[in-house]
């Protein structure tokens, strides 16, 4: 049976869990039952350079970012037609839409070339945000396929738009457990731990700091963004053990040399740097929000229900108390991303949404 075409729509500034998962999507076609190229829309070169790293075809556009830009890219027409021209060039059977920028541009596009959509739904926010949940719904009610990350996305989307429903499945992200495999865990040295993530207001990086610095651990913070100034401010009015390593194309020397990973985002959509540090058999220790417990239960974490740092500060105290206990549920974390959030998985889930969009086109 032939592969089917699938071209990827990304606009977008920044790297982020849409563009990891499109990157083990794209290079893995013999899983996914397809053959890829990306139409990419960035001002960041860097963006483009990584998905240079899928080694499949990148259509590449530089563009502005902001909200006239997003305007322009979603209302104008060159955008449009620019994309429409790489689609019908590849002959590609299905168009795959990943980020909100992505949304108007690539509906239109694939409209405008008789192609079925697919979506993958990797946050809610844009649902929600009154800036963006018009241009969302319009694209949405002429998107054929959705697939939500998590069980926690696919209920909130479909309650915001009830039509969705028979068009929502739950393909959860899943990760390469040979690349995020265990490391030995630290002994004999103060307890530390770590947060990876973009450093961006509804992370609440903000709550980890202050935690950390309340029980008295060093904190190792993975990441860049518009936060990080402020956080390190915060980091040394409250004394606390802050260490800032920005960015990393490869965070695993610093998950490995912590005993616990943390999250405490608002209204996470899954968590995949979660996924990867109980792959290296790290405990998470964080706010039960969103999708996150469909991924850390009592055996592979420590959870709390108040988003402040007093309630993270206690979890932290506690995985501190027992390591050897703690040690277990980073194993046991290890052995529920074996058993169901491997990257195979998740590509088999991809494969069948885009065997049938091709096969109904």
């Amino acid at each position: 049976m032939s592969r089917v075409r699938v071209m990827h729509v990304v606009v977008a500034g920044e790297i982020g869990g849409a563009e990891r998962l499109l990157v083990d999507l794209a290079s893995r076609p013999e899983a996914t039952g397809a053959d890829h190229q990306i139409a990419l829309l960035t001002p960041n070169p860097a963006l483009h350079r990584y998905l240079l790293g899928a080694e499949v075809p990148v259509h590449y556009r530089p563009a502005r970012e902001g909200p006239l830009a997003y305007l322009w890219s979603s209302l104008g027409p060159s955008h449009v037609a620019w994309l429409a021209a790489r689609i019908a060039g590849a002959r590609a059977d299905v168009v795959h839409t990943h980020t909100l920028g992505s949304h108007v541009v690539g509906t239109r596009a694939a409209r405008r070339t008789g192609r079925p959509q697919l979506r993958t739904e990797h946050h809610v926010m844009h649902y929600t945000d009154p800036s963006s949940s018009a241009f969302t719904r319009w694209a949405a009610t002429r998107t054929q396929r959705f697939v939500a990350v998590s069980e926690y996305v696919r209920r909130t989307i479909t309650q915001r738009v009830p039509e969705l429903v028979a068009r929502a499945v739950v393909v959860r992200n899943g990760v390469d457990t040979h690349y995020w495999s265990p490391r030995p865990a630290p002994r004999d040295r103060p307890f530390r731990v770590a947060i990876v993530c973009r450093l961006t207001a509804w992370k609440r990086v903000h709550l980890a700091v202050m935690a950390a610095a309340r029980a008295g651990v060093e904190l190792v913070v993975v990441g860049d963004g518009e936060e990080r100034g402020p956080l390190e401010a915060l980091a040394r009015a409250h004394g606390g053990r802050a260490r800032f390593v920005g960015h990393q194309a490869d965070p695993r020397p610093f998950i490995a040399e912590c005993d616990a990973t943390l999250t405490m985002s608002e209204d996470e959509p899954l968590g995949l740097s979660v996924l990867e540090s109980l792959a290296m058999a790290r405990a998470v220790l964080g706010y039960a929000g969103g999708g996150v417990p469909e991924i850390v239960g009592n055996d592979t974490g420590i959870l709390v229900h108040a988003p402040t740092a007093e309630a993270l500060a206690g979890a932290i105290t506690r995985a501190r108390a027992d390591r050897d206990h703690l040690r277990t549920l980073g194993e046991n974390g290890r052995r529920f991303v074996l058993e169901g959030c491997g990257i195979e998985r998740t590509c088999a889930g991809y494969a069948a949404e885009y065997r049938g969009l091709a096969e109904r086109r």
